[in-house]
């Protein structure tokens, strides 16, 4: 994969404080976005509105992950690919930022996907364009350092567990899921993301 994709991803990307005022702006307009506009799209992106403001008020980070977060020493930015109707994004994106804001070496960015097809089918997961998905990039280097995404740990253990045993994910099976989200409060995702930086950056977490 070349550095003209990633590059090219970043400067289509904007903060995570603008991508919160897109969708406030688009649940105004009842729209969504991506190519595609549609009332069922339209919908989920006022739900996960909804979402990312309760979880950015109340996500919260343990002592211990605080400390491994602050360690990370690697100049970086975060590239984290997303549509507004996305579920599983809603949920994440605000852990992502919480992580972000404890350390000023994260530049956390965001981009969408079906404006930028050539980076997502660059990090598809399993063959399809997944998200959201996390792109960790070393400013140094350009080098991607590791992704996260689309899923947290455990709630991909759920997924694959029911695909394997159904075939596709029902209706039921998604409330389900974010049921699950809901309990989690983000912590699978900030054990996961700390996990990866610990991993990315050892020396720093000693």
């Amino acid at each position: 994969m070349s550095n003209a994709i990633i590059n090219s991803g970043l400067k289509n990307s904007i903060s995570y404080q603008a991508y919160r005022d897109l969708v406030k702006q688009l649940v105004e307009k009842n729209a969504n976005t991506g190519p595609e506009q549609n009332a069922d799209l339209a919908g989920y992106t006022k739900l996960n509105d909804k979402r990312m403001k309760r979880w950015d008020k109340t996500i919260k980070i343990s002592e211990d992950d605080k400390k491994q977060i602050e360690a990370f020493s690697q100049k970086s930015t975060w590239l984290v690919i997303t549509e507004s109707w996305c579920g599983d994004a809603a949920h994440v994106l605000p852990a992502i930022n919480k992580i972000a804001e404890l350390n000023d070496n994260i530049d956390m960015k965001v981009v969408l996907r079906d404006e930028n097809l050539e980076l997502i089918d660059a990090f598809l997961t399993n063959g399809g364009r997944a998200i959201p998905k996390v792109i960790m990039i070393d400013n140094a280097t350009g080098e991607v350092l590791n992704t996260f995404g689309p899923r947290p740990s455990e709630a991909t253990n759920l997924v694959n567990r029911f695909k394997a045993e159904n075939g596709s994910l029902t209706p039921e099976f998604k409330e389900d899921l974010q049921y699950w989200y809901n309990k989690d409060k983000g912590q699978n995702i900030i054990k996961d993301v700390t996990k990866i930086l610990s991993e990315v950056s050892p020396v720093a977490s000693v």
